[in-house]
């Protein structure tokens, strides 16, 4: 008997997209380092790569994350 249980992230039923092996799988197989995840649904981890992509384009054109670029027309339109 071991003295220490390996210790898990999740639970079964819950599905992850695992970015190392490329694969959807239930339960907390790989690492969380390498997964994506949970999701509810095994379609839901299927598509975690283009939710991923769709989230970072809503995050690259969301003017709220860019400042820089804010204040530099805030201050164009005070002269």
């Amino acid at each position: 008997m071991p003295l220490f249980k390996k210790r898990t992230v999740g639970k079964p039923g819950e599905w992850y997209y695992c970015l190392e092996h490329k694969k959807v799988e239930e339960g907390p197989d790989c690492p969380g380092k390498d997964r994506f995840g949970p999701y509810t649904t095994r379609q839901e981890a299927e598509h975690a790569m283009e939710t991923a992509r769709e989230r970072n384009l809503e995050w690259e054109t969301d003017p709220k994350w860019h400042d820089a670029r804010g204040a530099a027309a805030g201050s164009e339109d005070d002269d």
